[in-house]
């Protein structure tokens, strides 16, 4: 019988049966990002990237909003409904590229460019997105940019690789704050090569977050969500996949005829984990939904603020056709 002392999970059929359980007695609605435990993924409401994480956070009509993912995900998730309690399983599920983007620095960087608009990618913190004027995702970034005229000067923050791929292949100078993510970062030309050399008749697919370097070698560069899709539409048998290790396990569930292969970070690990993602298991979960907390709170001066850049994203999108 589980307990909740106990310290090692290994009764994962009780709890997933617990935390099914308890989402339905509660109207609670579960949405996971990719990077999440396969175990976590096979028991969400959804499972996606930020943008369609938005968008189901949108337009729940759940009493709780419990996040599988990290914490500036659980903070959007407020920010749309601000009346609906949303609680994190581990406070500490931080972001590394939301962090290198403290408020008192960019602020003082926004004031630097006064004529400037700004657009950030959604991993940035409640903070940033007031300062925003949009807010986008890696699957609608290009999308969001372009839709402001080519003299319309913007600042675009806090990836700095994802700005830099959006001004190649626009043709855009948009001034870019110095953040990276460091699971993407880390990814090196070298180890690609080597896999790609070892595989030759593999696709290399890679996320926008990755260095250019990288991005350059790539035969396909896309969003979590769009990298999958790729993989389930393109008749390539194995692929090189330059992002987080999660999402691995939709690529295998939807293609498990196909072989996929993740660009490790050092010699000794055929992985890339993001070890935020990664703070969310099972048994921590359970326990999030059974004492509906920890939750996030926001003042009601944050979530008016923030919302409004994200309420233009999901705008600009929907006028696009990037989400239904």
């Amino acid at each position: 019988m589980f307990k909740e002392t106990d310290t090692i999970v290994d009764h994962d059929h009780e709890l997933k049966e617990r935390i099914v359980s308890l989402k339905k007695e509660k109207n609670a609605i579960l949405l996971a990002h990719y990077y999440q435990v396969p175990e976590i993924q096979d028991i969400a409401d959804f499972v996606g990237d930020s943008l369609g994480l938005s968008q189901k956070a949108a337009g729940t009509s759940a009493d709780m909003i419990i996040f599988a993912g990290v914490h500036f995900m659980a903070e959007t998730a407020k920010i749309l409904n601000p009346a609906i309690k949303v609680v994190l399983p581990d406070l500490n599920a931080g972001c590394s590229l939301a962090d290198s983007c403290p408020k008192d620095k960019f602020a003082a960087f926004k004031a630097r460019y006064p004529d400037h608009i700004v657009i950030s990618y959604i991993n940035c913190s409640a903070d940033i997105k007031t300062m925003s004027d949009v807010i986008c995702t890696s699957g609608n970034a290009v999308q969001i940019v372009e839709s402001y005229p080519v003299e319309q000067k913007i600042i675009f923050a806090p990836d700095k690789n994802l700005g830099g791929y959006i001004n190649r292949i626009t043709g855009r100078n948009m001034v870019l704050w110095n953040g990276t993510c460091e699971v993407h970062d880390i990814l090196s030309t070298e180890a690609i090569i080597k896999l790609k050399i070892e595989n030759p008749n593999a696709l290399l697919i890679a996320h926008p977050e990755c260095k250019a370097a990288v991005l350059e070698l790539a035969d396909f560069v896309g969003s979590t969500t769009a990298m999958l899709k790729f993989t389930m539409t393109n008749s390539a048998k194995k692929f090189i996949v330059a992002t987080e290790t999660g999402i691995l396990h939709q690529m295998k569930k939807n293609s498990p005829e196909k072989e996929f292969l993740i660009v490790p970070t050092d010699k000794t690990c055929s992985c890339n984990d993001c070890p935020y993602m990664k703070l969310n298991t099972l048994e921590k979960l359970y326990l999030c939904i059974k004492n509906e907390k920890p939750e996030i709170k926001l003042t009601d001066e944050v979530i008016s603020k923030a919302k409004k850049p994200i309420l233009k994203m999901l705008e600009i999108s929907k006028k696009m056709n990037l989400i239904k």
